[in-house]
């Protein structure tokens, strides 16, 4: 083995995409040394985004104080890649849910923090925004992002406020010149792994609003305001039907928010990893990827991860060998069409996942010693 790539997404739970990539480099050393072997963990755009990226290809963090989710003073950052013409931000550093505490109300919470942090990258000189949306306890249909950018809310009396999930119905009219103008010559890709509509049953207030602290009747309000909200921001040059637009509802209508207001493109997270740092150059002559997460299913072959990952490695006929912590075997035939050669699951004993993960490092040491064992009986 000559060349290696590494690109797993996180053992959520258990371990971090980062970690995941360190013991597998470890444990390919002690039987390959010479190898070249290339880092690329892997983040779902929640927390640990700007991370992985910073870690896959060089650049820096920058921290600046910014509005929290109660719109209280907060020390965020985000990061600046390819020579600072391209920023990395996580929403979750400026609205993610750990942020709200105990507090956490989608009613009143904002993303306006997350606008910030944009614009700040965009001062600096970045003309190209990567955001990654996982992870929030807003539901404002990303209007605080927005009116940090310069897009003006109106009430019914004319005057400027700052929507959130609970005044979505307040807003009479929307101005996006001052944005447009601010970002006339900045490309905004936001990374998005969900596919949910702005509003109704599986859209953002009743699919994820109760795990923000959104009670019952409050989930219901939430919907109706983004029901309203879609119905406004439709009537945008260009954004017909945008309420239905595949990933309006993530992150509590961020997504929504972002490709209408913003002109912000959507897309499949792995994607906008994999064309950062250059992927499928990095396949070229290479011997095997290893790439993985917590548990391969069904959902796991729909735009993610491995998925995204074995499409791309398939076209340059390099294997894909995939490490799991589980597997549901009766879902993932597909898999094997796609590109990946082969699926190992690093538990060997069946235990609850409390006990489980305690052993994740020392079981996926394990597996991948052995993997490698077997590989090196062909060399």
């Amino acid at each position: 083995m000559k060349k290696i790539i590494l690109a797993p997404d996180s053992f959520k739970g258990t371990m971090s995409s980062l970690e995941i990539c360190r013991i597998m480099q470890e444990e390919i050393r002690k039987v390959y040394p010479a190898c070249q072997i290339y880092s690329i963990p892997v983040a779902d755009g929640g927390e640990g985004t700007v991370d992985s990226f910073l870690h896959a290809v060089s650049g820096k963090k920058i921290e600046i104080t910014v509005k929290g989710p109660h719109f209280e003073d907060i020390r965020s950052f985000y990061g600046l890649i390819d020579g600072g013409k391209t920023a990395v931000i996580e929403m979750a550093a400026a609205a993610g849910l750990p942020l709200a505490g105990d507090n956490s109300k989608p009613m009143s919470t904002t993303t306006y923090g997350v606008g910030k942090l944009v614009k700040d990258a965009v001062e600096k000189g970045a003309n190209k925004i990567i955001t990654g949306i996982g992870g929030s306890c807003t539901n404002d249909g990303g209007c605080g992002m927005a009116a940090a950018l310069g897009v003006d809310f109106f009430d019914y009396s004319g005057e400027k406020f700052i929507p959130t999930g609970g005044t979505l119905n307040k807003i009479k009219n929307v101005d996006v010149s001052g944005a447009q103008k601010f970002l006339e010559n900045v490309r905004l890709i936001t990374m998005c792994d969900v596919n949910n509509p702005l509003y109704g049953k599986n859209g953002a207030a009743y699919v994820f609003g109760p795990q923000k602290g959104a009670d019952p009747d409050e989930v219901q309000i939430l919907d109706s305001n983004l029901q309203y909200y879609g119905n406004l921001i439709e009537q945008i040059p260009g954004k017909k039907d945008v309420s239905n637009y595949p990933g309006a509802g993530a992150a509590g209508g961020l997504g929504a928010g972002m490709y209408a207001l913003l002109n912000a493109e959507l897309l499949p997270g792995i994607n906008v990893i994999l064309d950062v740092v250059h992927f499928d150059e990095l396949l070229e002559n290479c011997d095997l990827v290893f790439t993985g997460e917590g548990r391969i299913d069904g959902q796991s072959l729909h735009g993610k991860v491995i998925s995204g990952i074995a499409h791309r490695a398939k076209l340059k006929k390099v294997p894909v060998c995939v490490v799991v912590g589980d597997s549901r075997d009766d879902e993932i035939a597909p898999a094997y069409e796609q590109g990946v050669s082969a699926v190992f699951s690093i538990n060997r004993r069946s235990l609850p996942f409390s006990e489980a993960k305690l052993l994740t490092d020392k079981n996926l040491r394990y597996t991948m010693k052995n993997i490698l064992g077997l590989i090196s009986l062909k060399n």
